[in-house]
């Protein structure tokens, strides 16, 4: 579709179009990042960084590439006003959040030999933001102050991008060394484009956010129509945005997301980005770290992948709907937008058997999956997470019988790693392991929040290729947003497992992480 581009491999593919370039900087020869010409392409080098076990990340991880804590977070290297930072990858939420270095408390003690974010260049808009992570068991927050700078990844910069300065928060990605999240996902999600959004006057009503759950922060109200949860009893029963969906995509290009504005500015080739995480626990070797921003990596091809649709949230499910005039617009699943990277499963499997579904919410609501990199766990429905347990001899088993969790995706099996779906209990005891598995809060029809059943994290990541696609922001109906998925679990993954735990024993160390 974009002839004219430039290829960056874990960095970007962006088109010199006159519309973007006050927003985009090539790097420069002389930058740290500098990717070598080959034609009409540019590459960023990529090298592996092994996290040797129990040390935390430093500033030097992610510079080409993907670093890993205790095979838990996997991070890059970004430059904000010139200070460089380690960020966690996060296909779960959508904002980009740095520890300031007016942080008190936990974020401040636990960062004494890196760098924080200096606000030397930042431009305050004088809007707070809390940012809320996970669900009503493991509810997490980071609060700060939004404003812009310049943000660089792999040396590409976008002026003026919005982000949130954080004083305060209770997250992991203190413990693990990093210095903030680069979220990943649609701008529907992202509560800094959220507030920026209603600060700018866009819209009177404020947003209501669940202390405890990351809830849909894209509520239809503001739009001017009812919430099933939120009602507003000013507001006319009629199914009818107040302002047309161009105004409200038209802003993804000046406060939206970073990967998301890219995309909305049209700086990419493609729209959509590729992630493959490194294991470096049980196998030295697996999947190299690989980022890729605008195409598949070299090698890839389409055809290889098995892609299917994202869900997209309609009127109705307190999306936003796709508006071809200003009539009221016909509230279909086509005409609709996305909000977060969820697609449809067609089946959960262990050992070949398949699960039964969930008995704790609707069966109106089609099985679906949110694929999240800042995810350490697999998540599910409490009780099928039960059965999974009680199929596995309890929460606790034997770790060198091998087990294979699938989830039925497109019609095909996408395994997770029988090494990445355990753990071990107890130092000193490689016989006694537990399952990186974790309840999570089921979906409730017109309840407020997202659809999905599932939260498909790092174990599942592990064991893919996954290419996230964007597809068109103006037009969904026509190019709909999608994810592809290659499995990289060796046949032989059993196998490796039980050699793993043996040689463990008989050398009397711990398996890694």
């Amino acid at each position: 579709m974009h002839k004219r581009v430039r290829f960056i491999l874990v960095a970007f593919s962006l088109l010199p179009s006159s519309a973007v370039v006050a927003e985009l900087q090539l790097p420069s020869r002389n930058s740290p990042h500098a990717a070598t010409r080959t034609h009409d392409r540019l590459h960023l080098p990529m090298t592996r960084k092994l996290i040797p076990k129990r040390l935390t990340l430093n500033t030097n991880t992610g510079q080409a590439g993907l670093g890993d804590f205790f095979d838990v977070t996997y991070s890059v290297l970004i430059t904000i006003g010139g200070t460089s930072l380690p960020v966690v990858l996060d296909t779960g939420s959508a904002d980009l959040w740095v520890l300031s270095d007016t942080c008190q408390g936990t974020c401040a003690s636990a960062h004494t030999n890196t760098a924080l974010y200096a606000p030397d260049t930042f431009h305050d808009t004088g809007v707070n933001a809390t940012l809320v992570y996970g669900d009503s068991k493991t509810g997490t927050y980071a609060r700060g102050v939004i404003g812009y700078d310049a943000v660089s990844l792999a040396g590409l910069t976008l002026q003026n991008q919005y982000f949130a300065a954080i004083n305060d928060t209770n997250t992991s990605v203190v413990q693990s060394g990093c210095e903030g999240i680069l979220g990943l996902g649609f701008p529907f999600d992202s509560v800094i484009w959220t507030d920026v959004f209603l600060s700018q006057g866009q819209v009177k009503r404020r947003r209501i956010v669940h202390p405890m759950r990351r809830n849909r922060w894209f509520d239809k109200s503001i739009l001017g129509i009812p919430s099933s949860r939120y009602t507003d009893r000013s507001i006319p029963q009629q199914k009818r945005q107040t302002m047309s969906s161009s105004a409200i995509i038209s802003s993804f290009g000046v406060s939206g997301p970073f990967i998301a504005r890219l995309v909305s500015l049209g700086g990419l080739a493609l729209p959509m980005f590729v992630i493959a995480l490194q294991r470096d626990t049980i196998e030295i070797g697996g999947n190299e770290g690989m980022l890729s921003i605008g195409g598949l990596p070299p090698g890839v091809q389409n055809a290889s992948l098995t892609w299917v649709p994202v869900r997209k949230y309609t009127l109705q499910q307190e999306g936003l709907t796709q508006d071809d005039s200003l009539e009221v617009p016909v509230d279909s699943p086509a005409k609709a937008y996305p909000i977060a990277w969820e697609i449809p499963v067609d089946d959960v499997f262990l050992d070949g058997m398949k699960l039964p579904r969930s008995q704790l919410s609707s069966s109106n609501i089609s099985l679906s999956a949110l694929i999240d990199t800042g995810n350490s766990l697999i998540r599910g429905p409490p009780d099928v997470i039960s059965y999974i347990q009680d199929m596995l001899g309890g929460p606790r088993f034997a770790c060198s019988l091998p087990h294979t969790l699938a989830f039925q995706i497109g019609g095909r099996m996408f395994p997770v790693d029988p090494r990445d779906l355990i753990n071990q209990v107890r130092s000193g005891d490689t016989q006694v392991c537990g399952a990186n598995l974790a309840q999570t809060d089921v979906p409730v029809l017109g309840g407020g929040g997202y659809l999905y059943s599932w939260s498909l994290g790092d174990p599942f990541l592990k064991g893919v290729l996954a290419a996230f696609y964007y597809g068109s922001f103006t037009g969904p109906s026509a190019d709909p947003p999608r994810i592809g998925f290659l499995s990289t679990v060796p046949s032989d993954a059993g196998t490796r497992l039980e050699e793993a735990v043996s040689a463990a024993s008989a050398g009397q160390y711990d398996l890694p992480g």
